[in-house]
């Protein structure tokens, strides 16, 4: 239990050391539609030691959210989508910016106001940004939390349940929240469409989805196998090793004009 608590305290040191000497990064991960069009992308942290060592996500997130550096972590990952979306506008490559929130972060009582604040400072559009919530952010205060959804969305924001399938059973919620899409967990497209259960969920949600009109956005497309069964089965937009891995700005540009060219030819 000891050793336990000193590797749990060092983590929280060294990553609040790395948010200072930048060693934090956002890489972004394509997302395309059944014709192989790109319709956005997901922004994701990555944290790269001097030493060229990678701290996986699951292991510093949660590090960030019991320590509290979740706040200053998230309002920095929020400037970078801004940031990062106008710079994809003057390379003429702009795509909406899907953006992880975390529920502490979100609960914050002045988090409106902060997210405010960012856009006015950046001047980046609020409708190009997506925040990604995962179902655990509706477990408690739904009321509140939804209302404040509803403060984000009169402002442009795009809301995207992430992971969806895999939390929160009560699907009630569903027609109170301002919702764009939902992202289907990859866990569920792993086996498809060779699984029969898996594939039957898939198909649930997708139908689901286009009844209340929202986008869908399949996760972990590997195989083309997969990508042909969601172009046949209501054409969720996909994302995945298939098409693209989580690379820096300067490349995901690279991708955007490749794959512009291919679906223009």
């Amino acid at each position: 239990m000891l050793a336990e608590a000193e590797r749990k305290l060092t983590l929280e040191r060294d990553l609040a050391q790395a948010m200072e000497s930048g060693e934090l990064s956002m890489h972004l991960q394509l997302q395309i539609d059944h014709r192989h069009v790109p319709v956005g992308a997901e922004l994701l942290m990555r944290w790269c030691r001097p030493d060229g060592s990678f701290v996986p996500p699951d292991v510093f997130i949660p590090a960030a959210e019991s320590s509290g550096l979740i706040y200053p972590l998230g309002q920095w990952v929020l400037r970078q989508a801004c940031e990062y979306w106008l710079r994809l506008q003057r390379a003429g490559m702009a795509v909406p910016l899907s953006v992880n929130v975390s529920p502490l972060q979100f609960r914050q009582p002045d988090f409106v106001e902060q997210v405010c604040a960012i856009l006015v400072e950046t001047g980046a559009p609020a409708s190009q940004l997506i925040f990604e919530v995962t179902e655990g952010l509706l477990v408690n205060d739904l009321n509140e939390t939804i209302a404040r959804m509803h403060e984000l969305a009169q402002m442009g924001i795009r809301f995207s349940i992430d992971d969806f399938g895999t939390g929160y059973s009560n699907l009630a919620y569903l027609k109170k929240m301002p919702l764009y899409e939902l992202k289907i967990d990859k866990s569920f497209i792993r086996d498809t469409p060779g699984d029969v259960n898996g594939t039957a969920i898939v198909q649930s949600i997708l139908a689901m989805a286009d009844h209340l009109g929202l986008r869908v956005v399949a996760e972990g497309v590997e195989t083309g196998e997969q990508a042909a069964f969601l172009a046949a089965n209501r054409k969720p937009a996909m994302q995945g090793f298939l098409f693209s891995r989580p690379v820096p700005l300067d490349d995901f540009i690279s991708q955007m004009k490749v794959w512009r060219a291919k679906a223009a030819a």
